[in-house]
């Protein structure tokens, strides 16, 4: 009876041993190759594991970018009979042309994709149709829950699993990670709710104003940290393939360059005042119109002011010829060349980003008139990022500091903080910075920012409307279009600055940038000053 027992257990288990076989048989090798390519077409890689990439989020967690598995349709050609009848079915399921999709069916292999990204109502459909050969799986892929929110500031991941653009091509080899551990992920010195604001007021801008692109940067100067990085026009990262410029991916602030007009001429400015050139007191003639070399240099509309004009006022009325009056005062051009070295307009930021930068071959090749131009902001040539770079030394007590955007990289429990990078050497010395602040809050004050002003708060500030070059518009001409960037430069609390503030308009309706550029500042500052509940510097009085 024992020995019964013990043949009955060997033959089940000579028969479940029978079967596992055969069934390991038929998937390894009569079905070897199709799950193969299923493994190979829904992973996209050769005989790599993909490893999970890290994900991008905001300074306070708020997602930017993260992995989720998103359903797909795939075929196995080789299996589907009825290939006309299928194509046509699918076609109808899934918005397809039946052509591709025929094409697709006829081909001799045992995997190939149909559509990724599938909704639930095509995933219902499939299943209804249970079509021989069509199959649906999974696939490990990028979404960007803020759809173009940060679309420049972010870039996206392409078909091959590369980042382009953005955080996603500068840092993508530290986000795919290795075969051996997961991608880091990275937390951002942006802050959602100021990025926020400064693209809703680029939308407003565009139907106030018929904007054709803009920019916003808010930048801490004490420590370089971007606290808003805002591009408009923008795209939708999830959609990048159905983009028409290609353009339209390059983030403007780090990758485009522009004339900043007036906005430059603190830079001038601070370049005599170092020198001991000038003082915020020293007066002038306005001549209304000068000329350097046989051109002529005027003032905005040709206006000509009279009397005595101090280095002040030349900035609260933005003076052309004011400015090419201070510049000349050094004495010496390769002196004001060697300034905006400095100020760092010949070379990149160093920001954690791509970026560009001009090399001014024209303005180096010291022509008088070219140095004139370039005092008050044409003829020089610069990024969003440099110019706000520059300011935050103005800001902060003459300190050059290096803008960046990822503020931590976390490997598991492991965590990289950035660290600030401030040059030891000093670009002007901390009492230049202080002149220069006290006539900037003038500007905010006296001169053509005055809508700027957030009540309690000393504002500190300049406004620039340049021409765009012909060249800039790619046009084959000399000279000067009809159209101007307008920009305003600013931060608060003057003497203490949280926030510096670059907002940069193109071809804006208006024809200067106190009536575009300058109110979208005020806004964005109030709402920065109410958001970090920043302590007034003094109380008005009702009287």
């Amino acid at each position: 009876m024992q020995r019964w027992r013990i043949n009955l257990i060997l033959f089940i288990l000579i028969v479940f041993g029978v079967a596992l076989i055969g069934r390991l048989f038929f998937i390894q090798v009569i079905k070897g190759d199709f799950y193969k390519a299923l493994a190979q077409g829904l992973y996209n890689t050769d005989d790599e594991v993909l490893m999970e990439r890290g994900e991008i989020f905001f300074k306070n967690g708020e997602p930017l970018a993260v992995n989720m598995e998103w359903p797909l349709a795939f075929s196995s050609p080789r299996e589907v009979e009825a290939k006309e009848e299928t194509a046509e079915k699918l076609a109808a399921a899934l918005s397809l042309d039946k052509n591709l999709l025929l094409e697709k069916l006829n081909k001799d292999n045992l995997y190939e994709l149909i559509k990724k990204k599938l909704t639930e109502e095509e995933i219902r459909k499939i299943n209804e149709l249970d079509l021989k050969g069509i199959y649906l799986g999974k696939e490990l892929g990028r979404y960007y829950p803020q759809e173009s929110f940060g679309s420049q500031l972010i870039g996206f991941l392409d078909a091959n699993k590369t980042g382009q653009y953005g955080i996603e091509g500068y840092y993508d080899e530290i986000l795919q990670g290795s075969r051996a551990e997961k991608g880091s992920n990275l937390i951002l010195t942006v802050d959602y709710p100021i990025q926020f604001m400064a693209e809703k007021l680029l939308a407003e801008a565009k139907d106030n104003l018929k904007i054709e692109g803009g920019e916003i940067i808010v930048m801490d100067p004490s420590s370089g940290e971007i606290l808003a990085l805002a591009n408009f026009p923008n795209f939708d990262p999830n959609q990048y393939s159905g983009v028409k410029d290609p353009d339209i991916f390059q983030d403007s602030v780090t990758q485009k360059i522009f004339e900043p007009g007036s906005v430059f001429k603190p830079i001038t400015m601070a370049a005599a005042l170092e020198e001991g050139a000038i003082t915020p007191q020293t007066t002038y003639r306005d001549p209304g119109t000068i000329n350097i070399g046989g051109w002529p240099i005027s003032n905005y509309d040709n206006r000509k002011y009279p009397g005595d004009i101090t280095m002040t006022q030349v900035l609260e009325k933005s003076i052309n010829t004011g400015a090419v009056f201070a510049e000349q005062q050094l004495g010496n051009n390769d002196l004001f060349l060697g300034y905006i070295d400095q100020f760092g307009f010949f070379k990149p930021t160093g920001i954690d980003i791509q970026e560009i930068y001009s090399g001014n071959s024209e303005l180096k090749k010291g022509y008088e008139i070219n140095f004139a131009t370039a005092s008050f902001g044409q003829g020089i040539e610069m990024t969003p990022i440099q110019l706000i770079r520059a300011y935050a030394a103005i800001a902060n007590g003459g300190k050059m500091v290096k803008p960046y955007i990822v503020k931590k990289i976390v490997q598991g429990e492991d965590v990289l903080e950035t660290e600030p990078k401030i040059e030891e050497e000093t670009v002007i010395s901390s009492k230049t910075a202080s002149q220069l602040a006290a006539m900037l809050i003038s500007v905010v004050e006296n001169g053509y920012a005055k809508s700027a002003k957030v009540p309690g708060y000393y504002i500190a500030g300049k406004t620039g409307t340049a021409q765009i070059s012909y060249a800039a518009l790619n046009i084959d001409k000399r000279g000067y279009s009809d159209k101007t960037w307008q920009s305003f430069m600013g931060f608060a609390p003057a003497f203490d600055p949280k926030f510096l503030i670059l907002v940069k308009l193109d071809n804006p309706e208006t024809k200067t940038a106190e009536y575009s550029a300058v109110p979208i500042f005020h806004d964005l500052a109030k709402y920065i000053i109410d958001y970090y509940q920043i302590p007034p510097d003094y109380v008005e009085s009702n009287l």
